[in-house]
């Protein structure tokens, strides 16, 4: 039988991942999020997987406080090991009844710690602690702790605010150092660009020599970025694609098994379950795999194995294009538009690639998901080689004039969705994996964009190009069952 491509608890939502790796599992702790009215406290939940592709569930791993305790929700942290096989886990304790200086719930720095190997915690309310001063105690979470063994300690890093500075421009990673774990002493801030709201879900690793700060961009973008260094103290850098996904995949924090590294996030859900609503707060797990580029910058898909899992042929009966069914197809529209679509609709859950040698001079070309047999009704992944992007599109959009020219948005495409990507002229493979009302495209395994499709439920899936020469030298679709 088929199983999910991307993890969700039957009765909640993801919320921010906190992965560990241990003894070649990994243990994907994360926020259970609970919608409903009045609003439950927040736990943190666990899931394992060994291979990325199957996970199990295991429940409650962190509870949360009572009404009363400083953490009736767990929020955002980190897990470590010290020298004696102690696993700590730091965390955001926050309860809505009690407040700051400011009026807004206090968030706290909490520990717990585990002998067993994470199966027990036992909190340790005496160690708590708050942000100093010059700090905004309504901002002080997502503890992220890491051993520094070049200056011999250990380094905590919290998305903060400065108590001070142009509101959106206060965001700062402050940090805390100990030698034992036990006592934090507040020191100099670990990133302080003073350009966005905060910085949430901090995250420092090192790769073949390159130090990575990973944070997720609390601003009007809502995205994943990274900074490299030569040191875990920097001086950072910005890569010139510096965001892990679009809009849809946040908070991602990252773990590492046998010199690979992933990411970990989730893809928002939308209010109404609908292509129009707005993103909400947490979703479904999903991960990308980073690759490491020559120079150090670093490149997004699909894990090999969660490809390798799609192996039954789905056939493709296309229709629209000629010569056809025939690869290679060549849509030479100089000055026009020519899509080819399968009249068979695709499975829900499904694995495509498709590779385009686009010449030079061509304006668009890409996918067509749940598509009708003439193209014109579909959610659309465009390479747009002019501009150097992959955009997220879908028509029909939502009426909201009498006017041909009155459509919802009144956008070129959903625009938070749009992801930077080098498309010169050669050959280019498009990958998408689609579950349900999951959408996940990767560009030459190297540029990944998520979201979300409710409005569309089924459909062909097609080909096309607009303005230019492409031809298409592969394509194909593959499912995980004969169901």
């Amino acid at each position: 039988m088929s199983y999910p491509v991307f993890f969700q608890p039957a009765d909640a939502w993801v919320g921010d991942l906190i992965p560990f790796q241990k003894d070649g599992e990994f243990w994907l702790f994360y926020l259970h999020e609970i919608r409903s009215e009045p609003k439950p406290g927040t736990a943190w939940n666990l899931v394992t997987s060994k291979d990325l592709v199957q996970f199990q569930d295991h429940g409650v791993a962190l509870p949360h406080g009572s009404s009363a305790d400083p953490d009736f929700n767990c929020y955002t942290g980190s897990i470590v090991a010290d020298g004696s096989g102690i696993h700590h886990l730091f965390y955001t304790g926050q309860n809505p009844g009690r407040l700051g200086a400011d009026g807004l719930p206090l968030q706290l720095v909490m520990h717990a710690t585990s002998t067993d190997g994470m199966d027990n915690w036992t909190k340790h309310p005496e160690l708590t602690f708050g942000a100093p001063a010059e700090y905004e105690p309504g901002d002080w979470r997502d503890p992220f702790v890491f051993r520094d063994e070049a200056a011999g300690l250990w380094r905590m890093l919290l998305a903060a605010r400065h108590s001070e500075g142009p509101e959106r421009r206060r965001g700062v990673i402050a940090q805390c150092v100990s030698t034992d774990l036990m006592t934090w002493t507040h020191t100099e801030p670990f990133w302080d660009p003073r350009r966005y709201i905060t910085h949430e879900c901090p995250d420092v690793f090192e790769w073949n020599g390159w130090w990575y700060l990973v944070y997720s961009e609390f601003s009007e973008t809502f995205t994943t970025r990274y900074r490299m260094a030569k040191s875990p103290t920097g001086p950072w850098t910005v890569p010139a694609l510096d965001s892990v996904d679009g809009r849809a995949f946040y908070a991602s924090k990252t773990a590492a098994r046998d010199g690979r590294r992933f990411f970990f996030g989730w893809i928002a859900s939308k209010e109404g379950h609908s292509d129009d609503g707005a993103w909400q707060w947490a979703g479904t797990m999903a991960v990308l795999e980073a690759r490491q580029n020559p120079d150090g910058t670093l490149a997004f898909g699909f894990s090999d194995e969660l490809v390798d899992s799609f192996w039954d042929e789905v056939p493709l009966e296309l229709d629209g294009a000629a010569p056809f069914p025939t690869l290679p197809l060549r849509l030479d529209v100089p000055d026009g538009y020519s899509a080819a679509v399968t009249p068979n609709p695709m499975p829900t859950q499904f694995h495509a690639r498709a590779v385009f040698d686009i010449q030079a001079g061509t304006t668009e070309c890409g996918l067509l998901i749940r598509s009708t047999p003439d193209g014109d009704h579909s959610y659309v992944l465009r390479l747009e080689p002019k501009r150097g992007r992959l955009v997220f599109d879908r028509w029909p959009r939502t009426i909201t004039g009498d006017g041909q020219w009155q459509v919802s948005g009144d956008v070129p495409f959903a625009i938070e969705l749009e992801r930077p990507c080098d498309l010169a002229p050669g050959s280019h493979a498009l990958e998408v994996i689609v579950d349900g009302d999951l959408c996940v495209a990767v560009v030459d395994r190297r540029v990944a964009l998520s979201t979300r499709i409710y409005d569309l439920a089924a459909g062909g899936i097609g080909v096309f190009a607009g303005e230019g020469s492409v031809t298409v030298t592969d394509f194909e679709v593959r499912k995980r069952t004969d169901n």
